[in-house]
């Protein structure tokens, strides 16, 4: 893409983030919620499909050349948000406060901006996912020896 291209798609996503997560405020509070705050309201499907627009902002992040760390940034806010949305009352209130898509385009932008710093804190951001997850990994195995021992031990 070129210089002017990214600029348009920049302008884009600034407004469908916008759009996504702060257009509409709470008369008498600063408190803002966009669209996936409403969409997040149906049940069974609403989530999914916000995370299916948001996933729109993480489309054009790859396109514009934007790094794997980046994009996997990208992606765990996305999930994040998700899976929150998942849970009754939690999943609504996170909208008020996670607003993934603004984050997202705020990190797009950051890294068009100042790239080398971007994608440093974006690779040290997964490097700690990656160790939490294997951390968690660990921990469950060691949970299910401890289960499969106590289970062992008490059938003798």
């Amino acid at each position: 893409m070129n210089k002017s291209q990214i600029e348009n798609s920049q302008e884009k996503l600034n407004r469908l983030a916008w759009l996504m997560d702060s257009s509409f405020r709470i008369p008498g509070t600063q408190i803002r919620f966009g669209l996936d705050g409403i969409i997040g309201l149906i049940p069974g499907f609403g989530d999914a499909l916000g995370a299916l627009i948001s996933s729109h902002i993480l489309t054009q992040a790859a396109q514009m050349g934007a790094p794997k760390s980046i994009l996997l940034k990208m992606a765990f806010n996305i999930g994040f948000d998700a899976v929150l949305g998942i849970v009754p009352v939690v999943g609504d209130v996170s909208d008020l406060i996670w607003k993934a898509n603004q984050r997202n385009v705020q990190l797009l932008n950051d890294y068009l901006n100042q790239p080398e710093k971007t994608v440093i804190h974006s690779r040290l951001f997964v490097g700690i996912l990656g160790l939490l997850g294997f951390g968690l990994m660990i921990l469950i195995g060691f949970f299910g020896f401890l289960v499969m021992r106590w289970l062992w031990l008490s059938v003798q």
